[in-house]
């Protein structure tokens, strides 16, 4: 209901209600004073011929001085059922006659209606425009009466007649009171004013449903069409036209809408066209830097075998030449005949070696075929434990060529991570290289392991005591192929494969290094991670 009262349409008609109300108001005001001045103008005239048809028929009587035939003619005229009462007043306000007898004799009170026209100033004024006068006042009977008061002149045949001669003076010689009862007027008046009341009732309905039929076919139906036509382009239906037929500012609306809803829909196609079109460069520009970080990795990981493959050799050369010296006394021993039971003995003493070395050799290689081969990515429960010890069995003989201590700081329990084992061990390997070679001359390298329990990740500090960092290049490092290391040593990819792995798993890594006195980065990796997408890089 509320919302009925804003309506636009509502609004609307209530306006033009109150007009036309206002109108048919004032215009029946109007018509029903302007009738009733109509009935009692004819009421006051009708009072005014019986005046003059009385003095006119009573003149020839009244010159005659025959008072029994003029109150005679004004008693026959005064039972005419129109008329109240006739009286005559002479100028001392005495009634000489009246067809109410009870009244003849007395004198009028000159404050009353009667006479307070002419007697309101004390001195009796004598109209000289309008030769009567006329008013309305309440009958005791409880219905209104028009009086009309008509001057009895002492005019130049009165004056001379021998009778009843009066001064010439003397220009009023009495007056004649005319009253005419108003019940018929006033009852007319009520039947007009009533029909009135009724006609413009009729009007106003007739008019107001008139008027809010109109508004409601040209204001009410096209506005609820533009609302539904709003609210279909809200919902995302730019099919929708609206259809008001009308050649008013609504009707341009429609159109004006029609056409931006049609302009809509072409912009929508080409967006959507070019959301395609993007989505689909979005996806092959991903699997590029997909392929690109892979291909990255891989030179890494290739860089590190080679930074390795030094250290490796010189590991496989000592149980390889074992190997071969106890292959050429087996040689010797087999050569002489059948061996002794010492003899025998001590050779399957020095086969049991030439096994433990051969099965040595082979786990460099398992490790070292392990960690250059090309696997996909998977994410799931690891031990970090693991993972790190795993990145330190790799460089063991390096850290042992390079005099550098390792120590290693971890919870004994395990500690599980939701990520991609394989590629963090390669970060780990990365940073445990560079960590290497930042120390040529031997110093400590020390992993430390901490738990965040109230950010539900685990943070990893590797630290060295090498030659560091300058503040110039700190910006730089996790950008790809920028290298600090001389002689085409680096291939300045290695921290930005780090960096790619650490954010494919969510997590975060920072520097802080001090020239000539060692460098540490922090890795914080949350529990449990959903791999992302590589970037191109960090910055």
């Amino acid at each position: 209901m509320k919302r009925f009262f804003h309506l636009l349409g509502f609004r609307l008609f209530l306006g033009v209600a109150v007009t036309v109300a206002a109108a048919t108001t004032l215009f029946t005001m109007f018509l029903v004073d302007w009738q009733s001045g109509k009935y009692i103008s004819a009421a006051q005239q009708s009072a005014t011929n019986i005046s003059d048809l009385i003095s006119r028929s009573t003149r020839y009587s009244m010159l005659l001085n025959r008072r029994e035939d003029v109150y005679e003619i004004i008693k026959t005229i005064g039972k005419e059922p129109r008329i109240e009462r006739i009286r005559i007043i002479d100028k001392k306000g005495i009634v000489n006659f009246s067809t109410q007898e009870s009244e003849v004799g007395k004198s009028v009170d000159m404050n009353a209606e009667a006479c307070i026209g002419c007697h309101s100033t004390g001195k009796p004024v004598v109209p000289q425009n309008d030769p009567t006068l006329t008013r309305i006042f309440d009958s005791p009977k409880g219905y209104r009466v028009i009086g009309v008061i008509t001057p009895i002149r002492n005019d130049a045949g009165c004056a001379a007649s021998s009778c009843h001669a009066h001064s010439a003076s003397q220009t009023v010689l009495g007056i004649l009171d005319v009253m005419i009862p108003l019940q018929e007027v006033d009852q007319n008046i009520a039947q007009f004013e009533q029909t009135q009341i009724i006609g413009s009732l009729l009007l106003f309905a007739v008019l107001t449903g008139f008027v809010s039929i109109f508004i409601w076919r040209m204001v009410n139906i096209p506005v609820k069409k533009l609302a539904v036509g709003t609210q279909e382009i809200v919902k995302g239906n730019l099919d929708h036209r609206i259809d008001v037929q009308t050649n008013d500012e609504i009707g341009s609306l429609a159109i004006s809408f029609n056409q931006m809803t049609q302009e809509l829909k072409r912009a929508r196609k080409e967006l959507t066209a070019w959301t395609q079109t993007l989505e689909q460069r979005v996806s092959e520009k991903t699997e590029e830097l997909r392929r690109a970080q892979k291909h990255m990795v891989q030179i890494e990981k290739m860089v590190s075998l080679g930074t390795l493959a030094a250290t490796v050799a010189h590991e496989l050369n000592n149980p390889l030449e074992g190997i071969l010296t106890y292959a050429k006394l087996l040689r010797k021993k087999v050569g002489r005949g059948t061996p002794s039971a010492e003899d025998t003995q001590e050779m399957i003493g020095e086969l049991t070696l030439i096994a433990d070395e051969t099965a040595r050799c082979g786990n460099i290689v398992k490790n070292l075929l392990l960690f250059s081969r090309e696997k996909v990515g998977e994410f799931k429960d690891s031990d970090l434990r693991f993972i790190i010890g795993q990145s330190l069995r790799l460089i063991d003989h390096h850290l042992k060529m390079n005099n550098i201590i390792s120590e290693v700081k971890i919870d004994e329990h395990p500690v599980i991570l939701y990520c991609d084992a394989h590629q963090l061990e390669e970060a780990l390997l990365a940073l445990e290289i560079n960590a290497v070679e930042a120390m040529p001359a031997g110093g400590t390298f020390h992993i430390a392991v901490k738990e965040l329990t109230y950010l539900n990740a685990v943070q990893i500090d590797i630290t060295d005591t090498g030659t560091g960092i300058k503040e110039d290049e700190m910006p730089h490092i996790f950008e790809p192929f920028y290298t600090t290391k001389k002689d085409g040593k680096g291939t300045g990819l290695g921290l930005s494969v780090v960096y790619g792995i650490i954010e494919r798993h969510s997590g975060s890594i920072s520097v802080d290094s001090k020239p000539g006195i060692g460098t540490t980065f922090t890795i914080t990796l949350p529990r449990q991670s959903a791999p992302q997408e590589p970037g191109a890089s960090p910055h």
